[in-house]
Order: structure tokens, then sequence, then C-alpha cells
């Protein structure tokens, strides 16, 4: 990793424009290994990771989610198993570890993109259905997130305001 992991954090941004330059696979393997290390409810690891580099792939998706996702070399699209959490843990697992794994996954593939000088963007606006179509998924596999990847097109945007400390935690003695 190129970066700190509390600089990463600070300094992760939402990037919407690429670069049209590839993105080696040797990169695209260590972010993938990011995710796979995530933790999980009971080490299910429930998540599988769709690497999308197929042009036409790429505008399919972006027409049911993002238009500007198509300009991503790359686009990452994280699904989750809901029948293996479910039958390990019901209701519970498939209505909340599911996102929570899956979530853990994500953001770890985020940071370390951003540590190898990734921009990227946690995309959750999409149509489910037409991308368990699109990428002929199987029974029980549910797309969460969407994450293209490259070369940012521009520097980091200052970060956007964010509430304070204060307005967030309570500490209970």
């Amino acid at each position: 990793m190129t970066k700190d992991l509390i600089d990463a954090i600070e300094s992760r941004r939402s990037v919407r424009s690429y670069k049209s330059d590839p993105i080696p696979d040797p990169t695209i393997g260590r972010i993938l290994e990011c995710g796979r290390l995530a933790p999980s409810a009971g080490n299910l690891e429930p998540w599988f990771f769709y690497v999308v580099k197929n042009s036409q792939i790429k505008d399919q998706l972006a027409a049911v989610s993002e238009p500007w996702i198509k300009a991503a070399p790359v686009v990452i699209v994280v699904t989750a198993d809901y029948t293996l959490e479910s039958q390990n843990f019901g209701e519970r697992g498939r209505e909340m570890y599911l996102y929570q794994d899956s979530a853990a996954a994500t953001q770890n593939m985020l940071l370390a993109a951003h540590g190898y000088g990734l921009g990227s963007c946690w995309v959750g606006k999409f149509d489910e259905i037409k991308i368990k179509q699109i990428l002929n998924l199987p029974e029980g596999q549910q797309p969460v997130a969407l994450l293209p990847l490259g070369y940012p097109t521009e520097e980091n945007q200052p970060p956007l305001a964010h509430k304070s400390i204060d307005e967030m935690v309570k500490i209970i003695h």
C-alpha cells in the first residue's frame, strides 16, 4: 500500500470521472484480495466480485445505474449470497448481515483502490433485476454495489462537509 491507512480514510473521495488508462491486472488482483479479507458474520464470506472490463457490458450496467460508470476502465460488481446468510442466520442474516458483510468488503476495496492512486465511487443506485440479467447471476446472488475504478481525470476534490463528532457520538459512562 502506498498510503497510510488513516491518511487513506481521510483523503478518499468519490470519483466519477476517469482516464481511459488501463489498470494493471496485479493491481486489480490486490484490490480484490483486500475485499476478500474483510470480516464477515460467522466468517461466511458471502461476497462474490465480478470484474467487468468489457465495454458493452459496462454500457449495459451504466444504462441501469449511473451513466458515467461506462468511462471507468473497470467496474467491480459486488454481490452477496443471500441463501448462505439465510441458512446460517435466518432472517437477520438475509436482512442485515448480507449488507454488513458486503459493505465491509466494498469499503476495503475502495480504500485499496485509493491506496493505488485510483478513483472509485460506491454506487448503490441500480436496477437489481437488470444487473442480475446482464451478468447472468446464479440464483441466490444479489448485487449490492458497483465500484467503477480508474485513474481520476482531476485531483481530489475538497471533502464534503461532515457532521461534527459531537453531533454523532454519545459517550455513556
